[in-house]
């Protein structure tokens, strides 16, 4: 099955991701009903953390997804795919919303390395656009592999780079 496959499956089956990205704030709202005054302690923390990466990592997905179509691929706003490719973002949004009214994301285990992720995606995105702009063309003999490795490697080095830069650590604030 391919990504674009996946995607007309999912298009087909509208119910199942409606219900999964309404659920996402609705289950937020109700934590955050339900917890009250109690959203530092460990629990409600591990359960609005869950909740932020159950809707963030879609909702990257999807910017960087609308990135690549728009800059890429060169599609129309016409042509969006409204639950493949802004259902997750309004989902994300509403989703960070709802926590972030009641919560300080700074607490929340792993939020600095989910933002740190959006920075690395941002960056890479950045530099595979200004790639594909330049126009340059490259004829090797290298095996695939070896590619794979160096992506690996600069996304790694990308990724410590912006972390000493901006002088990000997952330690969250008291």
């Amino acid at each position: 099955m391919t990504l674009g496959e996946f995607f007309d499956w999912l298009s087909a089956h509208p119910a199942m991701v409606i219900g999964y990205f309404v659920a996402l704030p609705l289950i937020a709202f109700i934590a955050c009903v339900v917890g009250k005054e109690e959203f530092h302690l460990s629990p409600w923390k591990y359960v609005h953390s869950t909740l932020i990466y159950l809707s963030a990592l879609p909702g990257i997905f999807a910017i960087t997804l609308n990135i690549y179509f728009f800059f890429f691929d060169r599609q129309k706003v016409l042509d969006i795919n409204l639950f493949t490719q802004v259902l997750p973002i309004i989902s994300m949004v509403a989703t960070l919303f709802i926590i972030s009214k009641n919560v300080k994301l700074d607490t929340i285990p792993g939020f600095t390395k989910l933002s740190s992720l959006l920075l690395v995606m941002m960056v890479l995105i950045s530099i595979l656009w200004i790639l594909d702009k330049t126009r340059i063309w490259a004829v090797t003999f290298v095996p695939f592999y070896y590619i794979i490795i160096f992506l690996v490697i600069a996304v790694l080095l990308i990724h410590f780079g912006l972390r000493n830069l901006v002088g990000a650590n997952d330690k969250p604030s008291t």
